[in-house]
Order: C-alpha cells, then sequence, then structure tokens
C-alpha cells in the first residue's frame, strides 16, 4: 500500500493527499474534512459514495475511499 493509500483515521488529515481511507464515523462525508489542515481551500462539498464506495471531490480530486461495512440506509 502507498503513503497515500495509509488509512488516517485518527490522525490529521492532509488536502494535498489524493486518496483518503473513510470509515463509518466519517460519515456524513464532505471535503475538505473537518480535520484536514487546509479546511478553507476550497468550498464546503457533500461526497456521496454510491459507486461502491468511492467518490472523487469535484474541486481537488481528491479520492475517499470507503472501508469496512457500509451502513446501511433506515427506511
Amino acid at each position: 500500500m502507498s503513503k497515500d493509500e495509509k488509512l488516517l483515521s485518527g490522525h490529521r488529515h492532509d488536502i494535498n493527499q489524493r486518496v483518503i481511507e473513510v470509515t463509518a464515523k466519517d460519515l456524513p462525508l464532505t471535503c475538505p474534512m473537518p480535520d484536514m489542515n487546509l479546511w478553507n481551500a476550497h468550498p464546503k462539498v457533500m461526497i456521496p459514495l454510491n459507486n461502491g464506495g468511492e467518490a472523487r471531490c469535484p474541486y481537488c480530486g481528491t479520492l475517499y475511499r470507503f472501508t469496512g461495512e457500509l451502513p446501511h440506509p433506515h427506511h
């Protein structure tokens, strides 16, 4: 696994990192994430994880990859 693909849970995220692994505790997912160093780098945007648990930020291109079991929607 490359440096950019390491699980960052419990660590400060870096807006310059291109791949960020997220878990259920990171939901709802936004970019930038609340603990990113440059939280004001671009407007905050919601990131839906609809495509197999992966999605890209439309502003910075960061790939968010969900790890673990996706939560089930409530009915």
